[in-house]
């Protein structure tokens, strides 16, 4: 296969890790060029607590995907969530020396940077600080300033902060697996750029996306993002409860979940009944459906109570702040049966399952755009963006792996990352810091 741009996603999840290769077509889609995954092991609700298994993990993933596409992967964009994940709003503004010229992209990334130097916890890091809107002196609600006079800008942040030992560790197991680390992005954002319409986003809209250790939720408002939460229970909770109420291996319950649960206790008659194969020469076990949907029921409610407390954190039930799009369900977790019906029932909002089809090509593998796949997607459509750019959105300037993401890149990407490097940014020592500490950690 023909060498090219193309880039790599990796979603490294409680329960499984994918790597994901593709590059955009001539329709501005994302075509899949390989795949590849394993069973994620050394990851708890979206930690690292295994570094030695989670490398495994990587490299069977990442050997997969390019035997399947025939690429080398080099620099990945990879996703973060776990329990540690919190947000919160911030406003800053800057005084600019000049008000007779126009407001430019230096000044935002001014004023975006200021917010990164803003002094957080002990132990914490700020990973995204996302605008929301900005002011011109003291005219409010502006959307994109560039192009307008004036001396003060301001603006308010959603700044999404996390701690710096998880954060670490992810870097450490990507740079042990062999590869650079692109970006770092957060994972319920990764999964919105692969679920969500522009459409939705602008009416407003709250993404959950219920993986195997964490339920990721984002909300979006007049096309921005509003606010962001990562809830530490998943569709793990859920199997671990079904093999503790049967009294059955985990291996069993998982299967008992994905083949027969329902979130709809209501659905399943009283003389349903599966039968389970005993251990080692044991009677099987009977278990009536309507017992199997009543365990997943009542932790699917808890998970779906604690979103929906989140949702009314933002301010849902203002007016002004109204989901019209209401919520929009992905990940592993929303094939649930029934799911859909209990969320709306909760919650008394629209809901849709989110299939991450929104910016595919048209050929895409069907499987490939189940909801499964949805951050692993979105981590690959902002690598994508990354490349595009020649620059990292977000906070991860990684100097040194864009000067080897471009090695093997035509001149004029060269170029891009020449100038790139001209403007010498305050992460810069960041990165320094962050690659010093990785490399004494060996």
């Amino acid at each position: 296969m023909e060498q090219g741009n193309y880039s790599v996603g990796l979603d490294i999840g409680t329960t499984k890790i994918v790597a994901i290769i593709g590059r955009k077509n001539e329709y501005g889609k994302i075509e899949i060029l390989g795949i590849g995954r394993s069973k994620s092991l050394g990851v708890h609700r979206g930690v690292v607590n295994n570094i030695t298994q989670t490398i495994k993990s990587i490299q069977q993933a990442v050997e997969e995907a390019e035997v399947n596409s025939g690429l080398k992967i080099g620099s990945v964009v990879v996703g973060i969530a776990g329990q540690h994940i919190r947000s919160l709003q911030h406003s800053d503004y800057i005084t600019r020396s000049d008000s007779e010229e126009v407001i430019n992209e230096n000044d935002l990334d001014k004023l975006v940077n200021q917010v990164y130097k803003l002094v957080m916890l002990p132990g914490e890091e700020i990973i995204h600080v996302l605008p929301q809107e900005y002011k011109v002196d003291g005219q409010a609600e502006i959307k994109q300033p560039i192009g307008m006079y004036g001396g003060r800008l301001e603006a308010n942040f959603h700044v999404v902060v996390g701690q710096v030992s998880s954060i670490k560790n992810v870097g450490r197991c990507i740079k042990s697996a062999g590869l650079d680390l692109g970006n770092i992005t957060l994972e319920p954002l990764a999964s919105s750029e692969a679920v969500l319409s522009q459409e939705e986003k602008e009416a407003g809209v709250a993404l959950i996306d219920i993986g195997g250790g964490t339920t990721d939720l984002a909300i979006f408002k007049d096309g921005i993002i509003r606010h962001t939460a990562v809830i530490p229970f998943g569709g793990g909770v859920i199997t671990e409860d079904i093999k503790e109420g049967c009294s059955i291996i985990e291996k069993q319950a998982e299967l008992l979940k994905i083949k027969f649960g329902s979130a709809w206790p209501g659905e399943n008659k009283d003389n349903e009944i599966v039968s389970i194969p005993g251990l080692r020469g044991r009677e099987p076990k009977e278990i009536t459906l309507k017992n199997l949907s009543k365990i997943i029921h009542a932790r699917v409610v808890e998970i779906i109570e604690q979103v929906y407390v989140e949702i009314k954190n933002y301010g849902h039930e203002e007016q002004k702040k109204k989901l019209i799009a209401g919520i929009v369900l992905t990940g592993g977790g929303s094939q649930l049966k029934h799911l859909k019906q209990l969320v709306e029932y909760i919650t008394g909002m629209d809901t849709r399952i989110g299939y991450p089809n929104e910016h595919l090509a048209g050929d895409t593998d069907e499987e490939i755009a189940s909801p499964l796949y949805a951050t692993a997607v979105g981590l690959l459509m902002n690598a994508v963006q990354n490349e595009a750019k020649g620059k990292t959105i977000g906070k991860r300037d990684v100097e040194e792996v864009h000067e080897m993401a471009y090695a093997g890149h035509d001149e004029e990407a060269g170029a891009t990352a020449k100038v790139k490097r001209e403007r010498k940014s305050v992460f810069d020592k960041w990165s320094e810091k962050l690659k010093d500490f990785l490399d004494n950690a060996e």
